[in-house]
């Protein structure tokens, strides 16, 4: 009798190899985050996609607020066209981060998401600032 974890076969491992190195070239996590910007090899603009209210309640120390509905070429003009963005939003709930990553890869932006967003940040024992 098969579990409904093992009912669908898995992947084949060649097939999971490149679903999940695809994955981190659209992802990264709280922690990874944490630990560049804490170890002085911050090589991204991290954006709080979330509205200037939520931002101004609580937010990643060294995060720029940009809402994902202001993300326009004009309001990103300051940063060279090189630039990482990892953006991120209230947390798994929320798909803040999906609208602002379709709006900087529209704009020929490079864009990565920050699994978890705020709760995955607290969730690591992160603290947030205001």
């Amino acid at each position: 009798m098969s579990s409904a974890v093992s009912r669908v076969p898995a992947a084949a491992s060649a097939a999971a190899l490149e679903h999940f190195s695809r994955l981190l070239e659209f992802e990264t996590d709280c922690w990874d985050v944490h630990h560049a910007m804490t170890n002085d090899r911050q090589d991204f603009v991290l954006l709080d996609v979330r509205s200037e209210q939520a931002f101004a309640e609580g937010h990643v120390d060294g995060a720029v607020s940009l809402p994902h509905q202001k993300i326009t070429e004009q309001n990103l003009a300051g940063y060279p066209a090189d630039s990482l963005f990892v953006v991120y939003c209230a947390g798994p709930h929320c798909n803040g981060t999906e609208k602002a990553a379709i709006r900087l890869a529209k704009l020929g932006r490079s864009v990565k998401k920050m699994i978890g967003g705020v709760t995955g940040w607290l969730d690591e024992g992160f603290e947030l600032v205001s």
